[in-house]
């Protein structure tokens, strides 16, 4: 019995140790990169984040397979993902989307506080929001150790606002679904610094989720979903702020923070200190970018979509934003439900698009900038590259050695009455003119579709414009031109 007793201790102790090791294996979280900190640096190497991911609801929707929602990801090569923390989630109809990941039903639901024994007469649960629910920081447990295991980045969204009554309606935080009295407010005010008892929860939330994550080096924290809706104050959003980077003071651990900015585009201006990210959603065309130049940063686009369901419009969006200078890119991918934890759901009338054909095309781009020196990467004019046919062109480059141009036909910003025919009719006999370096050129034409590449050699002398010859394509192409060592 001793023999045995002992021997199930010195298991015990041998897995703790590996999860130790696992751990500390990588012992600096993400963070920016040294030499440029318009990129990420994670696990010593310099990256960008890019995905098509499921609806934030992974970590509140106890019925979301995670193992299988994060191998579909790193099948794909796609290494990030956008997590809601549970302290907001949706009713089935919002937004129009097609068995909402983030819209759980009641016995699914698993939020940070722990559920009474109480209900509403519907079954609806009833919260106390002085005391935390165990399974779900297991859960968020899991999921980290999940994105680790396949190199995938998770942002930890901790707040959004209420865009309509009834998400406030089933909200842990309504005063009609705690028994703490806390939260008997309208859905326009839950995130201001009026109501002390409500952002003493929401403070406490967001110390407990920072010091939740600790150990991890595969996440970051943003502060709050679309922050420019629903009556959220810069007052409240500073005071979370702080109170995060307090909790990382206090724990010795340093996470990014990011900040969700505006829809499109905005001019970053005295930005709190702590944020290190800064995001945009529905970034097309990506002039958020170069609006932004003198951020220090990321500047990332962690969501987009409602521009219809065409595989091509995300596709060029990505590609479009990442050769702006962007970092980061997450469409909202429909494909994914309960029912559908590989994205394999077809036939959706959701307000975006998604697909396994899209995260693999994804993949393309991820593999182009993983090929690429990074943290030497800067936008270049538009006068460097321009394309015949009306193209629409844009370049990133080392500004010596590599440049990647990337040209595709004019896009609209939503598909209404257009047909996707429109924009996929082959394009032949047309050529992009770029101002190289003198040099001899490794000239890398790039299928964005398929990864598959065509090799070229090409010369070019001092002062000389230099035109290339595209193949026929459909929508959009790339060209690498790489200089040959002197």
């Amino acid at each position: 019995m001793d023999h045995q007793r002992s021997s199930i201790w010195f298991h015990a102790a041998l897995i703790c140790t590996c999860f130790a090791v696992c751990h500390s294996a990588f012992a600096e979280p993400l963070s920016l990169h040294p030499k440029n900190a318009r990129y990420f640096l994670f696990r010593d190497k310099p990256t960008v984040l890019v995905t098509s991911g499921e609806h934030y609801g992974l970590l509140c929707n106890a019925a979301f397979d995670v193992d299988a929602y994060f191998d579909e990801l790193a099948s794909d090569g796609l290494n990030h993902t956008r997590i809601f923390a549970g302290a907001y989630r949706e009713v089935p109809g919002s937004f129009g989307i097609t068995k909402n990941t983030l819209a759980p039903a009641d016995r699914d639901f698993i939020s940070p506080w722990q559920r009474t024994d109480a209900t509403h007469r519907d079954g609806a649960p009833i919260f106390d929001l002085t005391k935390w629910d165990d399974a779900y920081f297991a859960r968020l447990n899991k999921i980290l150790n999940a994105a680790s295991k396949r190199d995938i980045v998770v942002e930890l969204c901790l707040f959004s606002p209420m865009y309509k009554p009834d998400i406030w309606d089933v909200n842990p935080m309504n005063v009609r679904n705690n028994v703490n009295a806390v939260g008997d407010v309208g859905s326009q005010q839950v995130f201001t610094t009026d109501h002390d008892d409500l952002l003493a929860v929401q403070k406490r939330l967001a110390e407990k989720l920072t010091e939740s994550v600790a150990s991890f080096d595969n996440v970051y924290i943003e502060i709050c979903n679309e922050p420019y809706f629903g009556g959220v104050t810069e007052a409240w959003q500073n005071a979370i702020i702080d109170a995060v980077v307090a909790k990382q003071k206090a724990i010795g651990v340093s996470h990014l923070i990011s900040v969700n900015v505006a829809n499109k585009s905005k001019k970053v201006e005295m930005p709190h200190p702590a944020v290190s990210i800064f995001n945009f959603h529905y970034c097309h065309p990506p002039i958020v970018v170069a609006e932004n130049a003198d951020v220090h940063g990321v500047i990332g686009e962690n969501e987009t979509g409602f521009r219809g369901n065409a595989d091509f419009l995300y596709r060029t969006e990505a590609w479009d934003f990442l050769v702006a200078g962007g970092a980061t890119y997450n469409n909202l991918d429909y494909s994914f439900s309960v029912d559908h934890p590989r994205g394999t759901q077809s036939g959706y009338t959701s307000p975006g698009g998604g697909s396994k054909t899209l995260r693999q095309q994804l993949s393309v781009l991820k593999q182009v900038f993983d090929g690429l020196p990074i943290p030497q990467l800067r936008p270049l004019p538009k006068r460097f590259a321009t394309a015949s046919h009306d193209l629409v062109a844009s370049a990133i480059g080392d500004t010596a050695n590599q440049f990647l141009v990337y040209v595709h036909v004019e896009l609209p910003g939503r598909m209404k009455d257009q047909s996707p025919d429109a924009f996929t009719q082959p394009i032949e006999d047309a050529s992009v003119t770029v101002s190289l370096p003198k040099g001899t050129y490794r000239t890398v034409v790039i299928d964005t579709k398929t990864g598959e590449q065509t090799v070229t050699r090409v010369v070019v002398g001092a002062n000389d414009p230099t035109s290339q010859k595209l193949p026929r394509f459909v929508t959009d192409i790339a060209v690498l031109f790489q200089r040959d060592a002197d």
